[in-house]
């Protein structure tokens, strides 16, 4: 199994979802970070902290909602305040609205993934990974 991204962070192809037009599905995005490394949650407490955020590509489906898992606070030494943060393993689930015009057969949706990941000491530069999730449309 090809996993997209780097060393630090690393996304496993989606499976492939199959929608009936004016229905609903949810997608699952399994994330892994390395041990040592975090990223910033989707609601960072500071107003600099660059937040996870995923975005897909508007056709054939509609984007009903993007829910993140539940971020915890941690204290680091480069912060003064603890920080909303993901560690580890976790999903992304994306609930999408099949249309009832969308073309009957397979696809693919492509999504971006955008996170800042930090180690204990210092940040790095903010990277986007793109996804894509294959699915078939009836």
């Amino acid at each position: 199994m090809f996993a997209q991204g780097n060393s630090i962070l690393t996304v496993v192809p989606p499976q492939k979802v199959v929608g009936k037009r004016n229905s609903e599905l949810t997608a699952k995005l399994a994330v892994s970070l390395s041990a040592g490394y975090h990223i910033n949650s989707n609601a960072p407490h500071e107003t600099y902290l660059i937040p996870l955020k995923l975005t897909w590509t508007a056709a054939p489906l509609e984007v009903e909602a993007v829910a993140y898992p539940k971020p915890h606070d941690e204290k680091y030494q480069f912060s003064d305040q603890p920080l909303s943060v993901l560690t580890g393993n976790f999903e992304i689930a994306t609930k999408f609205k099949v249309p009832a015009d969308a073309a009957s057969g397979p696809a693919i949706l492509t999504g971006k993934l955008r996170y800042q990941a930090c180690n204990n000491t210092m940040c790095f530069p903010p990277k986007t990974v793109e996804v894509k999730l294959p699915l078939d449309i009836q």
